[in-house]
């Protein structure tokens, strides 16, 4: 019976939700088992018959879920159901050797970072293809001049396009990032109960380093019992931050949509309905989406830290709730990629609107211009900030263009000639670097993410 959303399908890739199912789990503890048997038996710890078998049998994929569960039905212990489970199908002669110099933390912990590993393959890559929609989408409206809005309200002119720059630098990053954080947090622990690699002794670390290279990651320095939960918080904490970059995106798309606005909108569907009640409505459900999962995501960053500092060698104070954050994070992350790549590759831009929109303050956006027109001819700049705030708020009383208050005020007009003034009236004149910005932009996210194009 599916209780959470995630057990329903509601949220979910199906690649990433396979990489934290039952019989994957197992699969990936049965990996580590074969990797350290035939490791040891490639110096000699054991022999390579017995190796070879230990390993075959882990791979071989008979060993089940049912049967583990069976099993562990007595023994309550997972891991020693898991090794039972394989000892049934090994040789007896490899029997004793299953698990060599192993505890059940090299087992959880080593699995969870192959399901980090894995996790991130599916992420980067969307965040990469994410980074890419959103630089295509800085050029495409590179020229478009729109209101630049600051504490909510009109600031100034910004090119449309320097939106989505700025999120595409922000996803490139990501990318940065998790290359960055792959060599810290995809750790392979292999050193026994306490981390001394008591039972296989000085050995034990060529083992660890073999059975690492198998499996694509990367050899403990040192670790107690567990892996140092450092890691697992960092790998939390960039999927948190994924997930607030993306949230940064949706509440801008959630604002711009706004009826008194209405410069973008997301996709509606033929047939979609944006409102039980109110057949007209189209609400942007998808970013809303995006922001509710964010929070959620957000919270797990708490839980993880929370789990760095347990007791001496280990405790299991981290055990379970690292059963739901390390998947829920994984899988929301996903989810949200998903949902935001859809949203940008499909978002409608209102030109007509934005263009509407420079215009509601009757040419009031226009004020920093007037201000450094006065200043380039030789106005002092506090003289003049008082004047173009002094005939703006007038302007605004009078519901009246800020252009034709400038045209009638001295200040201005003993300053300034009709046809200077009119050029500070133009729009397109107005977006600085932003051309350049944005090349750069392009450009930048395009070295970053070349692996993935």
């Amino acid at each position: 019976m599916a209780i959470l959303p995630i057990d329903n399908g509601r949220y979910g890739t199906k690649e990433m939700m396979d990489i934290f199912g039952e019989q994957k789990k197992i699969d990936y503890q049965l990996e580590i088992e074969g990797s350290a048997a035939i490791s040891q038996s490639e110096i000699s710890m054991i022999s390579k018959k017995i190796g070879k078998n230990i390993f075959n049998v882990s791979m071989s994929g008979k060993i089940t879920a049912k049967r583990i569960k069976q099993l562990e039905a007595k023994s309550d212990h997972d891991t020693a159901a898991l090794v039972e489970a394989l000892s049934e199908k090994c040789t007896k002669e490899a029997r004793p050797w299953i698990h060599y110099g192993l505890t059940s933390n090299d087992l959880v912990d080593t699995s969870n970072s192959m399901q980090m590993r894995d996790a991130l393959k599916i992420i980067e890559s969307k965040v990469a293809k994410m980074a890419s929609i959103l630089a295509e989408k800085a050029v495409k409206h590179g020229k478009i001049p729109a209101v630049g809005r600051t504490h909510g309200q009109h600031a100034s002119i910004i090119s449309f396009g320097l939106k989505f720059a700025n999120w595409a630098v922000e996803m490139a990053k990501h990318v940065e990032r998790i290359e960055e954080i792959k060599k810290r947090i995809l750790i392979c622990k292999t050193l026994g109960v306490v981390g001394t690699g008591s039972l296989m002794g000085a050995e034990s670390l060529e083992v660890q380093k073999r059975v690492a290279k198998r499996l694509d990651l990367y050899p403990a320095e040192v670790a107690t019992q567990i892996v140092p939960r450092e890691r697992y918080a960092e790998y939390v904490f960039e999927l948190a931050l994924i997930g607030a970059t993306l949230e940064k995106i949706a509440i801008e798309i959630r604002n711009l949509q706004r009826t008194e606005i209405g410069e973008v909108a997301e996709q509606f569907k033929k047939g979609q309905m944006g409102s039980s009640a109110v057949p007209v409505k189209r609400n942007p459900i998808k970013s809303e989406r995006v922001s509710s999962l964010s929070k959620l995501v957000r919270s797990q960053v708490a839980v993880a830290f929370e789990n760095i500092p347990l007791w001496h060698e280990r405790d299991l104070s981290n055990s379970a709730n690292e059963r739901f954050v390390i998947p829920t994070v994984s899988i929301l992350v996903d989810e949200m990629l998903e949902t935001m790549t859809k949203i940008i590759s499909n978002l409608r831009v209102n030109e007509k609107r934005i263009m509407e929109n420079l215009y509601i303050t009757k040419g009031q956006i226009f004020a920093e211009f007037v201000l450094e027109a006065l200043i380039k001819k030789g106005i002092p700049r506090f003289t003049a900030y008082k004047d173009v705030q002094r005939v703006a708020f007038e302007a605004n009383d009078k519901r009246i263009q800020y252009r034709d208050a400038i045209k009638n005020d001295k200040a201005f007009s003993s300053k300034l000639t009709e046809k200077e003034i009119d050029s500070i009236f133009t729009p397109e004149k107005h977006l600085g670097a932003s051309p350049i910005i944005i090349s750069n932009v392009k450009k930048s996210v395009q070295k970053t993410i070349k692996k993935f194009i």
